[in-house]
C-alpha cells in the first residue's frame, strides 16, 4: 500500500514540476515574442525616417539644382 501511495505522489509531483515546466516556457516564448514584436516596430520607424530623410535630402538636391539651372540659364 505505502509502494501505491508513494508511486502516486511521485506521478503528481513530476507532473506539477512538468506543468511549471511548460508554464515557464511559455512565460519565456511570450517574452520573445514581444521583443520580436518591438524590435520590428523599431526597425520599421528607422526604415520610415531613413526614407523620409533621403526623400527630402532628393527634393532639397533637386532644387537646389533646378536654382543653378535657372540661374546659369538652362532651365526654365
Amino acid at each position: 500500500m505505502a509502494s501505491k501511495g508513494l508511486q502516486d505522489l511521485k506521478q503528481q509531483v513530476e507532473g506539477a514540476a512538468q506543468e511549471a515546466v511548460n508554464a515557464a516556457g511559455a512565460a519565456a516564448q511570450q517574452v520573445v515574442d514581444q521583443a520580436t514584436a518591438a524590435g520590428q516596430k523599431a526597425l520599421d520607424q528607422v526604415a520610415k525616417t531613413t526614407q523620409e530623410t533621403v526623400d527630402k535630402t532628393a527634393n532639397q538636391a533637386s532644387e537646389t539644382f533646378s536654382g543653378f539651372g535657372k540661374k546659369l540659364g538652362i532651365m526654365k
